[in-house]
């Protein structure tokens, strides 16, 4: 359980995490001191294979050795296709044919790119940069193109996108819920639900966002100022965020109750 103020501690440690990531992100691009220029032909070479000077691949044009990881990218294991090549799309797609293990991610969407992000971070963690490959992400001159820029902009606005739904979810947790086909639905509130860990139990709410077809069920502090309270603001009613204006109650659920059950 979380002693007053942890919940703000949290919050401030997981924001503080997105910013480094942005951070690091900004660096990753870049060229570094020792790396090199592949051209793709070359790049084709390090494929691990008998008399290959190497194991290497590449994701969004940045070169790795996967050394190290040979069992898994070595001819004839499970991800070979990768090796050699920059395969980016397939990171995400999945498809390990020839057509599929290609660098365009150009139409791939907001959450996709995201999972690229993670996988870059995989790679910078767990093998060693060696350079970059001549191509759309890198000019002859080693520094990013338009078309990384790009990606770039679009990983980094969802980084700045995910840390916004992170302190929502911090402050509107979502509820516990479960359906029965003999007792019909439930939700109900707990100093866990919705993975947030927190110093109050809070009450079922209907939460309606811009865009949403229908709402979802999240837990409200019901006590306190409200979250977005400032010093200079006006005395507080002491309900939490109850009177907040995209929440609504549950029909036949008591106000205060932290489940609400709805038989069938």
């Amino acid at each position: 359980m979380l002693g007053p103020g942890g919940r703000g501690l949290l919050l401030g440690l997981a924001v503080a995490a997105a910013a480094v990531m942005v951070a690091r992100l900004m660096g990753w691009w870049g060229p570094r001191a020792g790396s090199r220029l592949f051209v793709p032909e070359e790049l084709a070479r390090y494929r691990g294979g008998p008399g290959d000077p190497g194991l290497y691949l590449a994701l969004l044009g940045r070169v790795y050795d996967v050394s190290s990881g040979r069992r898994h990218y070595e001819p004839g294991a499970h991800y070979s296709g990768f090796a050699g090549r920059d395969a980016s799309r397939a990171f995400v797609t999945g498809d390990y044919s020839e057509a599929g293990l290609v660098d365009d991610v150009s139409d791939l969407s907001f959450s996709e790119m995201l999972t690229l992000h993670n996988w870059l971070s995989f790679y910078e963690k767990n093998y060693v940069f060696v350079g970059q490959v001549i191509g759309r992400f890198y000019g002859k001159d080693g520094l990013p193109t338009p078309e990384l820029k790009q990606v770039e902009a679009t990983i980094t606005k969802g980084l700045e996108a995910n840390k916004q739904e992170l302190k929502e979810k911090q402050k509107f947790p979502p509820c516990n819920a479960e359906w029965s086909a003999t007792r019909g639905s439930r939700f109900w509130c707990s100093q866990e639900s919705g993975g947030v860990s927190r110093d109050w139990i809070g009450v079922p709410r209907k939460l309606y966002k811009p865009g949403a077809k229908e709402p979802h069920c999240v837990c409200v502090r019901t006590t306190g100022p409200p979250s977005d309270h400032m010093p200079d603001s006006p005395p507080h009613r002491n309900r939490g965020d109850l009177d907040h204006p995209s929440l609504g109650e549950y029909t036949g659920c008591p106000p205060l109750a932290i489940t609400c059950s709805f038989p069938l």
